[in-house]
């Protein structure tokens, strides 16, 4: 049979995965050659200030091991490292492909990004096509009978279920056509990650482990835990949650295989996780529909709040010297492992902004700089 495309390229982003990709997978139904791209985007990069940033090895490790798939089939990740802008046309008019493929993010930067993108290929009469992966439903889906986007979440919820169908749950896959290995692959192979300017981290936790092997294996043991759910994520001293949050930032595990293993039973456990499935769509909807909320806050009755919070008690939150210990441990934690159990983050930004005073915006800043799971969407809306 033949297909639209002679050669097209699928632009890995947060979905560092080759399963249930639904960018691969329409490439694939439509192309004879597929190339993987990866561009390390200096201009994210260059705003780290920690070189030690477990973000990066996460994405770096991930990519090997999509390499190691790859070669499988007799193929790698070509990865650039720039610009996407610039790199991203750059390797479109390389490769002479007819078409790129890519999954929808949503982040406001990403969005800038991929326009600008668009218009570069249009001028090379490349087709550039993007796919939603990252969410069940997308900002523009779920919304009311007056076509004005829900403010509350049981509404949302409640829309949400009703829409769903077997569609969207099915699980996908496809029989995939990359390219094969040639003088390219060296060209744009992946460099130490010394040569990026930052140093190898360590991950501190299990579910922390970077790469589509580790989230198949957190999903797993989560699965056997599911039942307890309702009751065991309350407490931070428990391996109750599924861990899989940093999976999802990055997409080694998809949201639907997340919305599977949710759907398998009626039992609270599952219903708990399928609700927590949905808030996260909620906040992806919230950033898309009402985009102030990245600066200001989401009801603008408190934009103009006082915060009279002192610079110095600030400090003392952020090191975990306030003198209140499941302040001072939840914060010790996340600046040593890059992570922190959900009511944990719920205490100390309580903590700090109805007890110290101090302005939301800068606890979701310092968040943002050390979570290993950061997603502008699901952050925003725990602060907010």
């Amino acid at each position: 049979m033949n297909k639209k495309y002679k050669k097209s390229i699928v632009w890995i982003r947060r979905d560092l995965r080759l399963v249930d990709n639904k960018a691969l997978i329409e490439a694939s139904k439509s192309s004879d050659s597929i190339y993987i791209v990866f561009v390390f985007d200096k201009n994210i990069l260059d705003k780290l200030k920690d070189k030690s940033d477990r973000r990066i090895t996460f994405i770096y490790d991930s990519i090997l091991e999509l390499n190691n798939e790859l070669e499988k089939h007799n193929s790698k990740v070509l990865v650039c490292y720039g610009d996407p802008c610039e790199e991203i046309p750059k390797i479109v008019n390389v490769l002479k492909v007819e078409a790129l493929f890519c999954n929808e993010d949503y982040e406001p930067y990403a969005v800038k990004r991929d326009q600008k993108v668009k218009e570069r290929l249009a001028e090379l009469s490349v087709n550039f096509l993007t796919f939603k992966d990252h969410v069940i439903f997308s900002g523009n889906e779920i919304i009311k009978g007056d076509s004005k986007p829900y403010q509350k979440f049981t509404p949302y919820k409640n829309k949400w279920i009703s829409k769903l169908n077997k569609n969207i749950i099915k699980d996908n896959s496809y029989k995939y056509c990359f390219a094969s290995a040639d003088k390219l692959f060296k060209k744009y192979k992946l460099i130490p990650l010394e040569d990026l300017g930052f140093k190898r981290a360590f991950f501190f936790y299990d579910f922390q482990k970077p790469g589509r092997s580790n989230a198949i294996k957190q999903l797993d043991e989560f699965s056997s835990v599911i039942e307890n759910y309702n009751s065991s994520r309350d407490f931070p001293v428990l391996s109750g949650t599924s861990g899989l949050s940093v999976h999802l930032r990055f997409g080694t595990v998809s949201i639907r295989e997340c919305l599977r293993l949710s759907l398998k039973s009626r039992k609270i456990g599952y219903s708990t996780w399928l609700n927590e499935i949905i808030w996260r769509d909620f906040y992806q909807m919230i950033l898309h529909q009402f985009p102030h909320v990245q600066f200001d806050s989401f009801n603008q009755n408190y934009s103009k709040l006082n915060w009279p919070g002192e610079e110095s008690n600030f400090n003392k939150w952020k090191k975990g010297e306030t003198g209140f210990p499941i302040v001072d441990s939840a914060m010790k934690q996340l600046n040593t492992t890059g992570w922190m159990h959900n009511r944990l983050r719920m205490i100390v930004a309580s903590f700090l902004t109805k007890d110290l005073l101090v302005d939301w915006r800068k606890g979701e800043e310092y968040f943002a700089e050390k979570l290993l799971d950061f997603d502008l969407a699901a952050n925003n809306g725990g602060w907010q």
